[in-house]
C-alpha cells in the first residue's frame, strides 16, 4: 500500500492554508503506532482527535483521573454484585416463595443486564456520558430496596430485573468515561480497573457469610415443620437492603465527590470543539499543569466530515453530523464495523471472543458443580457459616490479580495485552482441567480461589480484553466516540445474551 493516496492531512496550526494535503500510506499515524490509522475516515477529525490526545498527555494524571478511577470503579463492583446478590440469595428465597420455576431469578438478572447494556450506552450517545454516569446507579440501588421488600416471587424477580437494568451499562460506561480521560502512558489502568470486579465479589461474598447463615431458615417447611417467612427467613432480604444501601452511597459519590463532565471525545465528535478546549484547561488550571490546546488550533484542522470516504460519502456528512443520535440511523452506524476487510475481521474476533466468554461463566459456574456431584465429589459443607467463609475467601482471590494483569499488559516480556490474554487463558484452562477431578472440599476451595483468581481477571474477560474491544476500532467520520462504543456494547450484549442462553 506504500504510496497510496488514503486520505488528506491538515495542518492544525491557525493560519495553515485551507487546501487539504495529499496523504500517502507512508505518512498516516500507523507509523506511530496507531493500529488501525489507514481505516479512519475523516482526517480533520483525525488531527483534532490527536490534538486532543496531545492535550491530555500533556496535562497528564491528576487528580481528576483517579478520582475518576475509583468513582468508575464502582460500577465494575456494582456489576459484579447484581448479578453475584441474586445467585446467593436465590435459594433462602425459593424456600419462602416455593416458586414453580425456580431458576427465574437468573433470567431476570441476565435479560435487566442485557436491556440495561442497550439501554444505557445508546442514552450516552443522547443525552452524554455525564447523565447515565450520574443516574444509573441510582436506580440500580432504589430497586435494590425494593426487591428486598418483595411480597412474592414474581415482584422479586421483576426488581432484580430492574435493579441489573440499572446497573447494566455500567462496565461499558465507566470503561470508556475512565480511557477517554487517561493519558495514553497511563492508560493501563484500565487493566487494573478489573480489580473493582473482584471488590463487588467480595462484597457479595461478605454479605452472604454475614446475614445468612444467622437469618435464615433450614428449607421448606414442608419438610422441616419450620415456618419460612420474614420473621424467620429475613437474611435474604437483608442482603439486599445493604446492597441498595451500599449502591446507594456509591451513586451519591459519584455526583459530590467529582463533578464530571462530558469527555472531551464525545463533546469533539459532537462538534462542540470550544467545550473541549474549556474541558481541558479547567483540568489543567485546577491542579496547575500545562495545557496549550486552543480554539484555533482545533479551528484550523478544518470542520469535521470534510474529508469522508466509504460509506460517508453515501449521506450528507455535514448534516448528519449536526443531527442527535436516532435509532433508525443504527444500521448506518453497524456498517461502519465493517468498512474494511481488517475491520470487519477484528469486529467478528471480538464478538466472538464475548461469546465464548459468555459461554465459560455459566458452565463454570453453574453445570461444573452439577457435574461433579453426579461424579462423586464430596464439595459440600458442613454449615452455612463455612460456605459463605469459603465463599468470600474464592471472591477475595480475585482481587489482587489485576495487578499482575497491568503489570503483564506494561511488560515486554508477555507482548502487551495480547500476550497477557493468551498466558492467562492457558493457565486457566489448566485449572478448569484439574478442576474435574475435584474429589473433596479442601480441593474444591483451592481450585476454586485459583480459578477465581485467573479467570475473573487475569485473563480475557475483565482486563485487557475491553480495553482493546475499544481500541480496536477507529472513530467514525461524523461520530467518533460511538463507532468503538457499538462495537464495545454489541460485545457485551453477546456476551450477555450467550450467558441467558
Amino acid at each position: 500500500m506504500a504510496g497510496v493516496e488514503v486520505g488528506r492531512e491538515k495542518k492544525c496550526e491557525p493560519g495553515a492554508p485551507e487546501e487539504l494535503e495529499p496523504r500517502t500510506s507512508d505518512d498516516i499515524s500507523i507509523k506511530h503506532g496507531d493500529l488501525l490509522g489507514q481505516e479512519h475516515v475523516d482526517p480533520v477529525l483525525n488531527a483534532k482527535m490527536h490534538l486532543v490526545n496531545d492535550a491530555i498527555d500533556e496535562i497528564g494524571m491528576t487528580g481528576y483521573q483517579w478520582k475518576l478511577f475509583v468513582l468508575n470503579g464502582f460500577g465494575y463492583a456494582v456489576d459484579s454484585l447484581m448479578l453475584l446478590i441474586q445467585s446467593i440469595i436465590a435459594g433462602q428465597a425459593v424456600y419462602e416463595f416455593n416458586p414453580s420455576f425456580q431458576n427465574g431469578l437468573t433470567i431476570a438478572v441476565y435479560v435487566g443486564m442485557l436491556v440495561g447494556a442497550l439501554f444505557w450506552g445508546l442514552s450516552a450517545d443522547v443525552i452524554g456520558r455525564k447523565y447515565a454516569f450520574n443516574i444509573s446507579l441510582m436506580l440500580s440501588s432504589v430497586f435494590c430496596i425494593v426487591a428486598g421488600a418483595a411480597p412474592n416471587w414474581i415482584v422479586l424477580g421483576l426488581f432484580v430485573c430492574l435493579s441489573a437494568f440499572g446497573s447494566g451499562g455500567n462496565l461499558v460506561l465507566d470503561t470508556t468515561v475512565f480511557l477517554e480521560y487517561l493519558p495514553s502512558q497511563d492508560q493501563w489502568l484500565l487493566t487494573l480497573m478489573a480489580a473493582w470486579w473482584g471488590v463487588g465479589q467480595l462484597i457479595a461474598g461478605l454479605f452472604a457469610w454475614a446475614f445468612l447463615p444467622n437469618y435464615s431458615c433450614p428449607g421448606f417447611p414442608s419438610k422441616t415443620g419450620v415456618p419460612c417467612n420474614w420473621h424467620t427467613n429475613p437474611g435474604w432480604r437483608y442482603v439486599w437492603f445493604a446492597n441498595g444501601a451500599l449502591v446507594f452511597a456509591m451513586s451519591v459519590a459519584r455526583v459530590t465527590v467529582i463533578r464530571l463532565r462530558e469527555t472531551p471525545k464525545f463533546l469533539l465528535g459532537e462538534g462542540r470543539d470550544a467545550e473541549v478546549v474549556d474541558t481541558l484547561q479547567f483540568i489543567a488550571t485546577k491542579y496547575h499543569r500545562p495545557c496549550s490546546l486552543t480554539l484555533e488550533r482545533l479551528s484550523a484542522c478544518g470542520v469535521t466530515g470534510a474529508g469522508v470516504g466509504q460509506y460517508e460519502r453515501r449521506a450528507s456528512v455535514t448534516a448528519h453530523a449536526k443531527k442527535r443520535f436516532s435509532f433508525g440511523e443504527v444500521w448506518t452506524h453497524l456498517r461502519g464495523l465493517f468498512a474494511t476487510r481488517r475491520l470487519g475481521f477484528s469486529t467478528a474476533l471480538i464478538w466472538w471472543s464475548w461469546l465464548l466468554i459468555g459461554l465459560a461463566y455459566p458452565l463454570y459456574n453453574v453445570f461444573l458443580p452439577q457435574y461433579l456431584k453426579t461424579r462423586g465429589a464430596q464439595v459440600g459443607v458442613t454449615s452455612q457459616y463455612i460456605e459463605w467463609r469459603n465463599y468470600a475467601l474464592a471472591n477475595f482471590c480475585s482481587i489482587p490479580s489485576p495487578i499482575l494483569a497491568g503489570y503483564m499488559c506494561r511488560s515486554g516480556w508477555f507482548w502487551g495485552r495480547r500476550g497477557t490474554m493468551i498466558v492467562g487463558a492457558l493457565v486457566t484452562m489448566a485449572f478448569f482441567f484439574a478442576y474435574t477431578q475435584v474429589r473433596t472440599e479442601a480441593q474444591n476451595l483451592g481450585f476454586t480461589c485459583a480459578i477465581s483468581f485467573c479467570l475473573v481477571s487475569c485473563t480475557i474477560s475483565l482486563t485487557p480484553f475491553p480495553r482493546i474491544s475499544i481500541e480496536c476500532f477507529p472513530h467514525c467520520a461524523d461520530w467518533p466516540h460511538r463507532v468503538p462504543w457499538i462495537a464495545r456494547k454489541l460485545g457485551s450484549c453477546i456476551h450477555r445474551k450467550y450467558r441467558d442462553f
